[in-house]
């Protein structure tokens, strides 16, 4: 089954690559020639550099290399997707453009109602020179061919009306998939806006309404993603003077060596009851254990299928689904098993997927990431597939479920249609 999946995998891009080459260099171009080739030679190169990024991320090779790969190979698999998105839609327009101008040019050209009989010569008056016939375009195909017996000679060769909306349509695409991909990149180091949402719990004392919880999930600090990117999350979380500050997993994309000198800033992270965090897959990538303790010296709690009370409601945390490879996956028995159920409880989670166990363990309400918000539009619609919950609140029975679209970005530093956020949770008592 892999063998087959790799082998699908491959002709899909291969087919797909093809169709990029064909519609914004071959058919944009009279004959084989330069143009083809450097067209050929940049989709190759892109796809290489796109293919060593992530090979040199997970291999963990040196960290200079994986930055210098990073940027224009995550960036070239964005463009490349959205160039094939804006071409596929070129397709519908290609025929409606090709018929405008078969109009176009019938409007321009005379019928034999419209050619008048020649005025009469008065007597006396010198000849008149024959006015020079207008020449209608050149029909599509025929450029270059000459006249023939018993027609006008053709107008002077210029590219054909298929070569015409062939640049248009190619233009127009390369155009659209440029501006999608910068426009998405800006918004990601612009850095993540906040969002604030209210979820009341009914097991909640009057005493905490209005709790205050900063979710930040997914920052992803890694070859493109830096220390930068770290302080202005770090600062926009503060800005919002929180009570609590949930970190819940896919923090890094590398190793402690390489990326604690990025992750510095989370130790000015400030709220009245602390700041927590719980593991993502992307951790047991990188190294989970040596993340574990690094939060905790950069003064976070990390959550390892742990409980804290807090002077409200329980908060818990438990490990992903990610760690059952290395027998540190989640135990939500270990967790929540002893716990008093008269009390709330607020659990962290990186995956939304488990939510399920939250249900039956009388989770009150789950704050989890992981899925960007599908990040690359139409990416939502997979995200949705594999997901109880893309973004947002939703309830399951008497549990809620909130899922943060995340701060950073994986691979393309680029999102579209999936804003990046840091989500102000309110606690509110159906009590007060």
């Amino acid at each position: 089954m892999v063998i087959v999946f790799l082998l699908v995998t491959v002709s899909v891009l291969v087919a797909g690559n093809w169709y990029l080459w064909r519609r914004l260099f071959r058919d944009t171009t009279r004959a084989p020639g330069a143009v083809r080739r450097a067209g050929a030679a940049l989709i190759a190169g892109g796809w290489l550099l796109t293919v060593g990024a992530l090979v040199a991320e997970r291999a963990g090779a040196p960290f200079w290399l994986q930055r210098t790969l990073a940027w224009p190979g995550f960036l070239w698999l964005a463009l490349s997707m959205y160039l094939l998105l804006a071409l596929l839609a070129g397709e519908a327009v290609r025929p409606l453009l090709r018929r405008h101008l078969e109009r176009r040019d019938r409007a321009r050209t005379p019928t034999e109602a419209q050619v008048r009989e020649p005025e009469p010569i008065p007597a006396g008056a010198p000849p008149k020179e024959p006015e020079a016939a207008e020449t209608p375009d050149e029909p599509e195909g025929t450029e270059g061919t000459g006249s023939t017996e018993g027609t006008r000679p053709s107008a002077p060769a210029g590219p054909s009306r298929r070569l015409f909306v062939s640049r248009v349509v190619a233009g127009a695409a390369a155009a659209a998939a440029v501006g999608t991909v910068g426009y998405g990149s800006y918004g990601v180091l612009r850095g993540p806006r906040v969002k604030r949402v209210t979820v009341p719990l009914a097991k909640l004392p009057r005493g905490a309404h209005g709790f205050r919880i900063a979710v930040v999930s997914d920052i992803h600090l890694g070859p493109v993603l830096g220390r930068g990117f770290a302080q202005k999350v770090v600062d926009t979380i503060n800005s919002t003077q929180p009570d609590l500050i949930a970190v819940v997993g896919d923090l890094v994309d590398g190793s402690v060596k390489d990326l604690g000198p990025a992750a510095a800033p989370l130790a000015q992270l400030k709220a009245r009851h602390g700041a927590y965090f719980v593991t993502g897959n992307h951790e047991y990538f990188s190294g989970a254990e040596q993340w574990v303790e690094e939060v905790r010296r950069l003064g976070l709690r990390p959550l390892e299928n742990d409980r804290t009370e807090l002077p409200f409601f329980d908060l818990a945390g438990v490990n992903d689904v990610a760690g059952e490879d290395e027998g540190q996956g989640p135990d939500f028995g270990k967790a929540l098993g002893d716990r008093d159920t008269a009390r709330a409880c607020v659990l962290l989670a990186h995956q939304p997927v488990q939510i399920h166990d939250a249900v039956e363990h009388g989770v009150d309400l789950q704050l989890s990431g992981h899925t960007h918000g599908g990040q690359l539009w139409p990416g939502s619609l997979l995200a949705s597939a594999a997901n109880p919950t893309v973004a947002g609140l939703e309830r399951y029975g008497d549990t809620q479920l909130y899922v943060s679209r995340g701060a950073g970005a994986w691979g393309p530093p680029t999102r579209v249609g999936a804003p990046s956020d840091i989500t102000v949770v309110e606690l509110a008592s159906r009590q007060a």
